[in-house]
C-alpha cells in the first residue's frame, strides 16, 4: 500500500508544486481545481473527468476537515478528510491530490503557478478572489459546467428523509472549546438587501463582508449567521429555496 499507485498521488503543497515545475517544464499544461468533495457523487466525478479533458495534468486540492467547517458548519464534512483524500486520488482523472486548510485558493495558485485554474459553473469569475492571481501569473481561468441534480447535501437530505427517525446506534459526542460568539444578520450585512431572496441568482456578496468574517474568525470568535425568513411562512418560496440560497452563500464564502 505504502507504493501504490494511489499513495504515490497524495502530496502536500510544496511537494505538488515541485510535480506542478517538473511537468510544466515538459511542456505539459497543467490544470488546478478545488473543493471538499464530501460525499462523492456523479456530479463530482463527472466535474472532475471534464475538468481533466482540459489539461494534460490535473491536480486537486482537497479541503481539511477544519477548512470544511469553517465555511459550512461544526457538522461537516460527513467523510474525514483523509478518506476524502484517498477517494479523489483512486480517480483515473486526477493526477495529484493534496489537502488544504484555508477557506480560499489564493495561496494555493500563488504557490502552484497553474496554467489553468479550473471551478465548477455555479461560479463566476467576478466571485473567484484566486482569478485575478492566477491571470497575474500568467494562467487562465476556466468555468466548467457542473451538471445539476447532484450533490452532498442533497445526500444527506434524502438520508434523513429516509432513516431520519432512527436512532443511530453510536455518535460520538463533540466537545468544543468555549469561545465568544458573534451573531451576523445575513441580509443586508453580508449580501445585498433583496426582499424575499429564493433565487440564488439574486444572491450578492457585499463587497468587505466575507474578509471582514474571517478577520473576525482569526480573532478566536465563532461566527453565527442569523436571519429572518417570513417569505417561507407567508409561502412565498420553499424551505428548500431558502437552502439553496444559503448554499450559495457559502460557495461564495469559499471562492
Amino acid at each position: 500500500m505504502k507504493n501504490s499507485p494511489l499513495i504515490q498521488k497524495i502530496k502536500s503543497r510544496e511537494e505538488a508544486s515541485a510535480c506542478v515545475k517538473q511537468w510544466q517544464n515538459k511542456g505539459e499544461k497543467v490544470g488546478f481545481t478545488s473543493g471538499s468533495f464530501d460525499l462523492l457523487h456523479l456530479g463530482h466525478v463527472e466535474y472532475l473527468e471534464e475538468a481533466s479533458r482540459h489539461c494534460d495534468r490535473l491536480v486537486v486540492a482537497i479541503n481539511s476537515d477544519a477548512s470544511v467547517r469553517a465555511y459550512k458548519g461544526p457538522k461537516r464534512p460527513i467523510c474525514d478528510e483523509r478518506s476524502r483524500l484517498h477517494v479523489i486520488a483512486s480517480l483515473s482523472s486526477v493526477d495529484l491530490v493534496f489537502l488544504f486548510d484555508e477557506t480560499n485558493n489564493n495561496t494555493n495558485v500563488k504557490v502552484l503557478r497553474p496554467d489553468l485554474y479550473i471551478k465548477a459553473g455555479d461560479y463566476t469569475k467576478s466571485r473567484m478572489t484566486s482569478a485575478d492571481i492566477v491571470e497575474s501569473q500568467g494562467g487562465k481561468v476556466l468555468i466548467v459546467p457542473f451538471a445539476t441534480g447532484y450533490s452532498s447535501s442533497g445526500i444527506i437530505e434524502r438520508i434523513l428523509e429516509v432513516y431520519g427517525d432512527e436512532q443511530p446506534k453510536s455518535a460520538p459526542k463533540l466537545h468544543y472549546k468555549k469561545a465568544p460568539a458573534i451573531f451576523i444578520d445575513r441580509d443586508g450585512t453580508i449580501n445585498e438587501e433583496f426582499d424575499y431572496i429564493d433565487d440564488p441568482k439574486l444572491f450578492k456578496l457585499i463587497p468587505g463582508a466575507m474578509e471582514a468574517i474571517y478577520s473576525l474568525e482569526s480573532a478566536g470568535y465563532r461566527i453565527v449567521i442569523v436571519t429572518n425568513q417570513p417569505g417561507i411562512g407567508f409561502g412565498y418560496y420553499s424551505k428548500q429555496d431558502f437552502f439553496r440560497v444559503n448554499k450559495k452563500m457559502l460557495e461564495a464564502a469559499s471562492a
